[in-house]
């Protein structure tokens, strides 16, 4: 059923065009849009005409017209207001006919991506409803996820619907609460860089419009129609992903993720005694306190490079080496070693994999 704003923006536009009042009523006699008085509406004539077999009737001064789909009747038009109501009234008709049509095409394609993207249709019927909603089924495509923190994202979805247009091959959809898909049409020249460059826009513009903050993934660019759900997937995946060890981080993309996806995957036992073998325990010594694993981190995220992160922690080098030597006093790994130091980076990103775990579970 269309929306009454909907129908009475179309019966707005006819009467300030044309001086010629309109009523559309649903065949229960219940009021959808008008353009007149209540009281002026003539309801019992309505039921009546509603119930008879005639497409059309003349009846105290209104003409009255039903409108039907599917061989059932969806609404019945009124018009009044001079010799020119009759003409107006049968417009109002094909305006509303136009109106449902250009609906159900917008649910059937709806539908269809939703079953697309939930990887829930036959290879041939892929190929065969894309060419029948005009949907090319060869295409360069990504599909970026935006999760909400919000259970109403109709918003959102509005948001987005203005900004990116079915009409260049962009389509805006959802299968789940607190998640608004879109599926973006790519230039031949555009790639992973533009690609962020579009999740990084929308996060600034849902948090500007809308106030809200979101993250967004997005999965591999795919050339076929038929891969849509491979790339929700991994979207789904990134989020998932980053939510344990990117947290602070807007945008996830797949091809990105790292080391993450890996122990993502890997089965929680194996971890556990990864986990065991590195501290010899289920977790992080005590020892290795907050202060050590930041200074830990920061020496990571400097190559290793100690005078420099002794710069930028404000420590001295003797400081900054005493911090090292105790994290190698305790699990055997040296930090300035490239391999020690990635086998205990590995180690921190298993044990956070881990404590999701435990709150999923708990």
């Amino acid at each position: 059923m269309l929306s009454n704003q909907t129908i009475q923006a179309s019966i707005d536009e006819l009467r300030s065009i044309t001086r010629i009042d309109l009523c559309v009523m649903d065949q229960q006699g219940t009021v959808a849009a008008s353009t007149m008085e209540a009281m002026d509406i003539p309801a019992e004539l309505v039921l009546e005409f509603a119930e008879s077999a005639a497409d059309s009737q003349a009846v105290s001064g209104f003409y009255l017209f039903k409108v039907v789909e599917a061989e059932e009747v969806t609404y019945i038009v009124l018009a009044r207001g001079g010799e020119d109501a009759y003409m107006v009234g049968k417009i109002a008709v094909s305006q509303l006919r136009q109106l449902m049509i250009a609906y159900k095409a917008k649910l059937d394609k709806d539908n269809f991506l939703q079953n697309l993207i939930l990887d829930n249709l036959l290879l041939v019927d892929i190929y065969n409803r894309a060419r029948k909603l005009h949907i090319p089924a060869e295409a360069k495509r990504a599909v970026l996820l935006i999760e909400t923190v919000s259970d109403d994202d109709a918003e959102i979805m509005e948001l987005l619907k203005g900004l990116f247009f079915a009409y260049n091959g962009d389509y805006v959809t959802a299968v789940e609460e607190r998640n608004v898909i879109l599926i973006k049409a790519l230039g031949e020249e555009e790639g992973y860089p533009e690609l962020r460059n579009i999740a990084e826009m929308i996060v600034d513009m849902v948090n500007s419009e809308a106030m809200v903050n979101v993250k967004v993934s997005y999965g591999t660019i795919i050339h076929e129609l038929k891969d849509v759900s491979k790339s929700f997937k991994e979207a789904k995946l990134a989020l998932d992903v980053g939510r344990i060890f990117y947290a602070e981080t807007d945008v996830i993309a797949y091809h990105a993720l790292g080391i993450g996806r890996l122990i993502y995957q890997l089965p929680e036992n194996l971890c556990r005694i990864f986990i065991r073998e590195i501290f010899g325990r289920d977790e992080i010594p005590e020892e290795i306190d907050e202060e050590i694993l930041n200074t830990i981190q920061k020496f990571f995220q400097n190559n290793l490079n100690i005078s420099e992160t002794s710069r930028q922690l404000f420590v001295h080098r003797n400081t900054l080496v005493y911090r090292i030597e105790k994290v190698q006093k305790i699990t055997g790994l040296d930090m300035r070693s490239f391999e020690d130091a990635l086998t205990f980076n590995i180690a921190l990103m298993v044990v956070n994999y881990l404590k999701h775990l435990e709150t999923k579970n708990s």
